[in-house]
């Protein structure tokens, strides 16, 4: 007797939290992905190779149903990792703040690329959101996503050096253009296992 209420309260225990669980996804808004201009499928992860500062574009296209605030942001791990060229937000782990309207699109896009910090491995970049009801300020969602997880190789892009607002043009920039971002390090251990050997 006592098994069976046990199981019983368990039972309604959890078919209260299911019914009170609540996904506004489809009810509130819903969005399109952009990576360099291609829609992709929300599950799907771009996962591209790129050289140190070429540069990539990422949209987000948000269909709200309700009028509310929608903050946005681009977010890497670290800092300095990626560094924002155009877009919604003139540096990355910033929030934008709007409002939107009911029954309205509101876009986000960003043109982006990666520093030489890591180079030879794969770093993500991140899309962080919240949407706040309009009239009671009340948090509706609060997420984030992987947006890109791009490869960054060693080698410096060789097309037109992006700059951003706070860094120097290009043309003042003596970098090679295809040099590996490791040559101070290779000097490094060159002269050490000289050094070693003596």
């Amino acid at each position: 007797m006592n098994m069976k209420f046990i199981l019983l309260s368990l039972s309604f225990i959890l078919l209260i939290n299911t019914a009170s669980a609540y996904n506004p996804y489809g009810e509130v808004y819903e969005y399109d992905l952009y990576f360099n201009d291609k829609l992709l499928d929300t599950t799907e992860v771009p996962k591209p190779i790129l050289k140190i500062n070429e540069p990539f574009t990422v949209r987000i296209d948000f269909k709200i149903y309700k009028k509310c605030e929608l903050s946005v942001m681009l977010n890497e791990i670290e800092k300095n990792n990626y560094y924002v060229i155009t877009g919604s937000t003139q540096r990355m782990n910033v929030y934008t703040g709007d409002v939107v309207e009911k029954n309205s699109t509101k876009s986000y896009e960003w043109t982006v690329a990666p520093t030489e910090n890591w180079a030879g491995g794969s770093l993500p970049i991140d899309l962080v959101y919240q949407i706040n009801d309009f009239e009671t300020g009340g948090i509706l969602v609060n997420s984030g996503f992987t947006i890109a997880y791009p490869h960054i190789s060693t080698e410096y892009y060789e097309g037109e050096t992006p700059t951003t607002p706070e860094s120097p043009s290009s043309e003042t920039k003596t970098s090679p253009e295809s040099t590996p971002a490791f040559t101070t390090f290779g000097t490094f251990l060159a002269v050490a296992l000289a050094a070693s050997r003596r």
